[in-house]
């Protein structure tokens, strides 16, 4: 099967790249270099988006919108040191002019870019004028479905990100400056614009393009279109207050994640490890969209080598996180049945937590984490084991190859319960236990890979609807069906692309405060004397005095002095921890950058600066 990742390897030696959104000439005249006259030509130009919108593991070193080492800033992840803030002002600029503009990590999105939505309208335009000549009217309702697909999509992450934007629907030319210096747009328009592109594409979008499940086709676009409308329809329930746009966009979301769910396509057979760690994808039923990496046409990554237990993890998974895995019996820890289920040691929570949690994490204690809780998420069980001799190419350096997960089924039906939950508070048909049993509770039935059933690890008990469990941890205006939803999120998407934009979706940056929540600050229960004489970790030595702590269960804090060995039990505090500083809730979204206001001006124009910078 021909995968995408050698179709983006044509397009540079057929297409180059795509012209900047300002101050740059017409890209009128594709079809007269005959770039536009067939189906294929068509193809190529809408498969240079990929690498930016289904990036996978990134490539090389690079780590934009890939996990583990991209999604670094959430209430997930604790580093060393004094915490990374949130921004205290606007910056000097915020645009970019090329394709590859760097992405805002403490905003897990684009900058203040248009490059990608005038390729979008470029390539509607040429399909537009395509249309009878060179396309059937099926191929042209497909290509301009997976254009205007991309242009949602873009729109989406710049809303996301900045609020308001300016809307364009067509490329613009150099006459059109007062379209081009216009102010923003209400983020309600923009995103009732990308619904109707989104709309669009689901009715009109092919099933399978020119027989490659892994072209962008109809159910690939649908998964994506579940994830951002439910984070704008949450967003306009929790931001905004506005019912009517939140139902109007959840429902969208349900519709997309039901056209994948109905297809009978795809089901949860494959392990969670199996997902991330492959050399190949190609047909694991649980993935809809898959990166592939191949080493002889020099298309690798780094994320697996990030995962081998060896290179260092810093920002890494902090307490608040661990305390958020429900115990094998489907209850938090604190009403578990489960025999040690206070206990918050890494070996015994292999054990009593969710599956997830083994898959997710080495099975003792590692110094190369920030705290000491190291992730081997994304890497096979392999992997780990050359720890302390020579790693093969494809567990070390840039060079690994197991194949990416771009798209899969958990996503699409946990945006789907979630969206349905959230209808039911304003007025929609209540959540049922089949909806449950479609969704967590097939997760939760995932087979398990031999290693983990030789640990002991066993599946996590169904979830009942009317039974819910009572987490004494519950935000008081979170109801208990859409806390589940949320906790469920937060196991199957550790260090992917989720965490941030939920909590922000939901209006609950707070959570990344260690003030009001002290354990972002903590990492697990370790036993230091335990742990030396198991020689797992000797960090009872001169070099950690006064910088080696625990903290105990009471709240007291012990600092290690080089005569208290005994007592270095606790949970651990990352060396030299220290809270973020202070943020309020203007940082939800970005800021523009100061010279791109001046830029306007300048032109007699005004660009609005973000609500509350």
């Amino acid at each position: 099967m021909k995968k995408y990742s050698i179709i983006i390897l044509a397009i540079a030696l057929v297409l180059g790249s795509c012209d900047d959104f300002l101050d740059r000439p017409p890209l009128s005249q594709m079809k007269e270099e005959n770039l536009w006259t067939t189906e294929n030509s068509v193809r190529l130009f809408a498969n240079g988006f990929y690498s930016n919108y289904f990036a996978g593991y990134n490539t090389g070193f690079t780590l934009n919108y890939a996990p583990l080492r991209g999604y670094t800033f959430s209430d997930d992840l604790t580093s060393t040191g004094k915490q990374t803030s949130f921004e205290i002002q606007a910056p000097p600029s915020r645009s970019s002019l090329t394709e590859t503009a760097d992405w805002l990590t403490t905003y897990a999105g684009p900058t203040w870019n248009y490059t990608w939505v005038r390729k979008s309208n470029m390539m509607l335009e040429n399909v537009e004028e395509m249309k009878g000549a060179y396309l059937t009217d099926e191929a042209y309702l497909h290509w301009s479905s997976v254009a205007r697909f991309f242009r949602g999509f873009e729109y989406s992450r710049l809303v996301g990100v900045f609020g308001d934007v300016p809307y364009y629907d067509h490329v613009l030319r150099e006459e059109e400056q007062t379209e081009m210096y216009k102010d923003r747009d209400d983020r309600t328009l923009v995103m009732d614009k990308v619904y109707d592109d989104f709309v669009y594409a689901l009715d009109n979008m092919r099933l399978v393009d020119n027989g490659n499940s892994q072209y962008l086709n109809r159910h690939i676009a649908a998964g994506f279109i579940s994830r951002f409308m439910l984070y704008e329809g949450t967003w306009q329930k929790y931001h905004l207050g506005n019912s009517e746009k939140a139902k109007q966009y959840l429902e969208l979301a349900v519709i997309a994640a039901d056209l994948v769910m109905k297809a009978g396509k795809w089901n949860f057979g494959s392990t969670f490890r199996a997902l991330f760690g492959s050399e190949s994808l190609e047909g694991n039923r649980e993935v809809l969209m898959y990166r592939q990496y191949d080493a002889a046409l020099g298309i690798t990554h780094s994320i697996a080598s990030y995962s081998n237990i060896t290179e260092s993890q810093t920002p890494a998974a902090n307490l608040d996180l661990v305390k958020s895995f429900i115990t094998t019996d489907g209850q938090p820890y604190q009403h578990s049945s489960v025999a040690d289920a206070v206990k918050f040691d890494i070996r015994t929570l292999q054990r009593t937590r969710d599956s997830r949690f083994e898959a997710t994490f080495w099975d003792v204690p590692r110094t190369q984490s920030a705290t000491l809780l190291y992730a081997d998420k994304f890497i096979d069980r392999e992997g780990p084991t050359f720890a302390g001799g020579t790693y093969p190419p494809k567990y070390g350096s840039n060079t690994n190859t197991n194949d990416a997960p771009v798209m899969r089924l958990g996503e699409v039906v946990l945006n789907w319960i979630e969206a349905k939950a959230e209808l039911e508070t304003i007025g929609s048909t209540a959540v049922t236990q089949g909806d449950i049993d479609a969704s967590i509770n097939a997760i939760r039935s995932r087979p398990l890979d031999q290693l983990a059933v030789e640990k002991g690890v066993v599946k996590t008990a169904s979830l009942d609807i009317n039974a819910l469990p009572d987490d004494p941890d519950r935000d008081a205006d979170v109801p208990a069906l859409i806390w589940e939803i949320r906790r469920e999120r937060r196991m199957e998407f550790v260090f992917e692309h989720t965490r941030l934009m939920d909590i922000k979706r939901w209006k609950k940056i707070e959570y990344m405060n260690g003030v009001t929540n002290p354990d972002i600050l903590l990492g697990p229960w370790v036993d230091f004397p335990a742990e030396k004489a198991a020689k797992t970790i000797d960090w009872l030595i001169p070099a950690k005095v006064n910088l080696l702590k625990v903290k105990k269960a009471d709240g007291t804090v012990v600092t290690y002095n080089g005569s208290n060995a005994a007592d270095m039990v606790g949970f651990y505090i990352p060396e030299n921890v220290a809270n973020r500083d202070p943020f309020n809730d203007r940082v939800y979204l970005a800021p523009v950058g100061n010279n791109e206001i001046s830029q306007y001006l300048e032109r007699g124009y005004t660009l609005t600066q973000t609500k509350g910078w």
